[in-house]
């Protein structure tokens, strides 16, 4: 999960992450948080995920207007556009971007976090590895996925009478993913992962005897094009880390765990009250 989750992406212009990170920070001063478009924003593929398909039924009509422009990707007709309206960079143009996992976790976690927009977190059932440590109201507004729609529509009425608050969101989350999701922290989590694996491990790894010695490079030569192998090359590390892995901090006490977990649990229901509040005056 972790190589997939921050490799590149160049069949569908998704650049290496330390180059996209800076252009989503780029991105995020072309247009002020108060000055973006109105809306809760999500762009991506629907396919067979029926919680993505219950999102695009939020969409403005003519007898109701949830706050939502929800929009399919379709990647082939991106690829004949050159993804001229694809960049993730030119898509911090809105005050609430949507996360709602697909199959699985989905990869656009982190773009959708990195905008200053806040984002609006259709409840999960699966988790990126760093998921766990956002708060909710810290660095993202929690959605109900049973009720998506009124959800949503809440979620922006809200903003709208607390714009500072709101802003303050979005801005720590970002922050987060500008700082926390660095590479070295990635490499240092990766490190330790695979080191607490390797304990696990009751046989030696060898090396084979006719085995062929390859250089990072042989890696990106047979890509099938100019563009994949440029990506590969860009998210190469040129030289070995100045310093050891962080120090891996002792697992955390069941008590600490469990008032990290009820914290969220407070926090998410405390959202669910107001949303059935305001819908309650609603219909008075």
């Amino acid at each position: 999960m972790m190589d997939s989750m921050m490799k590149v992406w160049p069949e569908v212009n998704i650049k290496p992450w330390e180059n996209l990170v800076k252009e989503l920070e780029d991105g995020n001063k072309r247009i002020k948080w108060v000055d973006r478009e109105n809306y809760a924003y999500w762009k991506g593929n629907p396919g067979e995920i029926p919680i993505r398909h219950e999102l695009l039924k939020c969409n403005v009509s003519d007898k109701q207007d949830w706050n939502v422009r929800s929009f399919v990707q379709d990647w082939r007709q991106a690829f004949y556009e050159r993804y001229k309206y694809s960049n993730l960079a030119n898509q911090c143009i809105h005050k609430f971007k949507i996360y709602v996992e697909g199959r699985s976790w989905s990869v656009s976690e982190k773009y959708i976090l990195a905008c200053d927009s806040l984002t609006l977190f259709v409840k999960p059932n699966y988790f990126d590895f760093f998921t766990r440590s956002l708060m909710p109201l810290q660095h993202y507004w929690p959605i109900r996925n049973d009720d998506i729609c009124r959800s949503i529509k809440f979620a922006v009425d809200w903003s709208n009478n607390h714009p500072k608050e709101a802003q303050d969101i979005g801005k720590a989350a970002s922050k987060f993913i500008v700082e926390e999701l660095k590479m070295e922290n990635v490499y240092d989590y990766m490190f330790h992962v695979l080191n607490e694996y390797a304990k696990l491990l009751n046989f030696k790894p060898t090396i084979p005897q006719n085995a062929t010695e390859l250089c990072l490079e042989a890696l990106a030569c047979p890509a099938e094009t100019l563009k994949m192998r440029n990506f590969m090359v860009d998210s190469m590390v040129k030289t070995p880390a100045q310093t050891s892995p962080c120090i891996m901090p002792p697992p955390c006490a069941p008590p600490s765990l469990n008032d990290i977990r009820q914290k969220k649990a407070s926090l998410i229901k405390q959202v669910e009250m107001w949303e059935k509040n305001y819908w309650e005056y609603q219909a008075n």
